[in-house]
């Protein structure tokens, strides 16, 4: 590793350091080179300013974290894999909340480029939550629902992880959430009209440009809805 490899990271280890113990509005480019044993220019050279350095000590971090979920195989069940990425998701932003607190909170014109990989690899998922047909509504719909479940999840218990009603909230945030967006798996003995009003309701779900009115698509699925879920 050379020279200048070397002082950038101890510039972005200090800083993460700083951000754990004093917080993102606590940490300054002084304490920062303090820390590291730089110049403010050596700083500035490598990250711009107090912002660049900030995101560049979010990307190190996530890259942990999303350097784990790409190791990961996926499973024969794609909804395991989406309880798993939610799980893991939260209990990230539990542990690192200064960084959480970087990565989607605040006002930013767009999302921070660790966090839009981690949207990628969730959007696999769904994807093929799809393919096996077991999605009620569109990919696109079921990434972002639950992408802003489990963002607002993990920043409800950030900012207060002892309210009333915290315990357990990740869990029923996760559900509902899964809930709004997939088919329940028939069992293997259901078989009959029940699967196969499982696999209409996707069809209809993922079909915006069928000739339906929207209250004709609404009847037809909540129809089809309650024949998926009756038993044989």
């Amino acid at each position: 590793m050379s020279d200048g490899q070397q002082a950038r990271e101890r510039i972005l280890a200090a800083a993460a350091a700083l951000v754990g113990e004093v917080g993102i509005e606590g940490t300054s480019i002084r304490d920062v080179c303090a820390a590291a044993g730089v110049t403010p220019p050596t700083v500035y050279h490598y990250f711009g300013d107090k912002r660049g350095l900030l995101d560049a000590v979010v990307a190190d971090g996530f890259e942990r974290y999303l350097a784990e979920k790409r190791r990961r195989r996926p499973s024969a069940d794609p909804v395991a894999d989406l309880r798993r990425g939610w799980n893991g998701h939260v209990e990230f932003g539990l542990r690192n909340p200064a960084f959480y607190g970087l990565m989607y909170g605040g006002v930013r014109t767009g999302q921070h480029p660790a966090a839009l990989e981690g949207e990628r690899i969730l959007r696999r998922i769904v994807e093929r939550i799809a393919e096996a047909g077991l999605l009620r509504v569109t990919v696109d719909q079921a990434v972002q629902t639950v992408h802003a479940a489990t963002v607002g999840t993990t920043i409800l218990l950030i900012g207060n992880p002892d309210a009333p009603g915290a315990e357990g909230l990740s869990e029923r945030n996760r559900e509902a959430a899964f809930d709004a967006v997939l088919i329940t798996r028939p069992d293997a003995d259901h078989g009959g009209l029940p699967a196969e009003a499982e696999k209409l309701v996707a069809l209809v779900a993922q079909t915006p440009d069928a000739p339906l009115t929207p209250g004709e698509r609404g009847i037809l699925l909540e129809l089809l809805a309650k024949l998926a879920r009756a038993k044989a």
